[in-house]
Formats: C-alpha cells, structure tokens, sequence
C-alpha cells in the first residue's frame, strides 16, 4: 500500500544527502495523501545509506502506525501538527544545514536583503518563540510543531515555505516532498548569503517592498510571468 507515496519521500530523503544537507541520520521528510489520510516519514535513527522505500513507515494523522516494521521518525508530531493544521502542505523536511541552524542557534530571523531571497521567500524567514520549560519538557516534539503554527498565524505557509525553530533548526515544507527539500536548499544559500551580507556590512538594511513584491510576485503571483507558459 502507498507505494508511490513511499517512494517519493524515500526520493526527497536521499535528495538531503545529495545536496549535502545531512549528515548521519540527521534530518527527516515526510509527504502526505490527503485523500487517504496518510503520511510517510522516514525511520527515526535510520542512515541515509540504508534507506529504501520499504522501510518508510506509513501512519495516519494522529500518530498511529499503519504500515511499517520500524519507528519513525522522533520528529513526526511536529510533522502531524503542521499537516493537521495547513491543508496546503503535502510534504515537510527537517534537517540541521550549518548556516540556515546558525540563524536558528543565534535566535535571529533571516532578512530579505536581495532578489534572490525575495524569488523564494515573501519576506524574512521567521524564527519562533524560545520554547518554555514546560513545552519542553512534556510532548516536545508536539511542541515544537505547536510554536511553528503560533509563528505562522495569519501567514500564508506555502509564501512562507520555511521557519527558524529558535535554538533548533529550520523546518521546510511545499506542495510536495520533492519541494519541500528543494525549500531547504534554498533556504541554505539564502543563509550563506544572508551572514556573507551582514559580515561586508553589518548595518546592511533590507530589500525594498518595492523589490520584494516584484521578485516574489513575478514568479508566485496570479499574473506570473516567470518561466515557460504552461497554456
């Protein structure tokens, strides 16, 4: 059962290590069937190199195993939070890239500075509120799924495809597993850039609304015109 869906996040996991965006068994992609109220994850503590389709693990939306011999990941009740509570979203990563986790350590949002931030992101990537002792010390994974959906509110996440979990990392998502990591590795260029930027200038302001809106909206807007038509 869920065999292409299993197959796809198998695909976007082994895509984190290609792009070098993970070492050992850090990081986890998860994708969802919405019609069948399904989500696949990768096995918790499982190395890149022995990932196959098969041992994805398959559960439903409140947890429950429903295919798969191994645990998944520790990190699925962030996913499960962050699926249950935006429809849009059909595939999420998490992985720990140095510069997109420098940002995340530092307890500092990303900021626009140029284009080619603004192609992706509508804006700074946010970072969440510092998670409290309680939160962390019951259902922390839930938790943390939970201070992401809080940040978020009144954003549209598929303009906002990234956050910054303070002292954590980032977490990603898209219409789908394969985006959802290619969200990540734009994520850590735009990182790069963005500490590159602030080290030739610390006091560089950000991009203008002006160019924010024209970079972001001539790719993602209703009258886009990036790219090839499809028409």
């Amino acid at each position: 059962m869920h065999k292409e869906l299993k197959k796809a996040v198998c695909r976007a996991n082994l895509e984190l290590q290609k792009q070098q965006l993970v070492i050992c068994s850090w990081g986890n992609v998860s994708g969802i069937d919405r019609s069948a109220g399904v989500v696949v994850i990768k096995p918790s503590g499982v190395l890149y190199d022995e990932l196959t389709p098969d041992k994805m693990v398959v559960l439903d939306l409140e947890g429950k195993i429903i295919e798969g011999a191994l645990n998944p990941s520790t990190d699925t009740p962030t996913h499960l939070e962050l699926y249950r509570n935006f429809e849009a979203i059909g595939g999420i990563c998490h992985t720990h890239p140095p510069n997109a986790t420098i940002w995340a350590q530092a307890c500092k949002e990303i900021p626009c500075f140029g284009t080619t931030h603004a192609d992706y992101f509508y804006g700074p990537i946010p970072l969440t509120d510092v998670m409290t002792e309680e939160q962390i010390k019951d259902d922390y994974e839930l938790n943390t799924g939970k201070v992401i959906v809080e940040r978020l509110a009144g954003m549209d996440p598929m303009q906002m495809p990234a956050i910054l979990v303070a002292n954590h990392g980032p977490f990603t998502w898209g219409a789908d597993p394969a985006a959802a990591v290619e969200a990540t590795v734009v994520l850590e260029q735009i990182a790069a850039m963005a500490l590159g930027t602030i080290t030739i200038n610390p006091d560089q302001g950000p991009i203008s609304s002006a160019l924010l809106n024209k970079h972001y909206l001539r790719k993602h807007g209703k009258n886009a015109y990036y790219g090839q038509s499809r028409g």
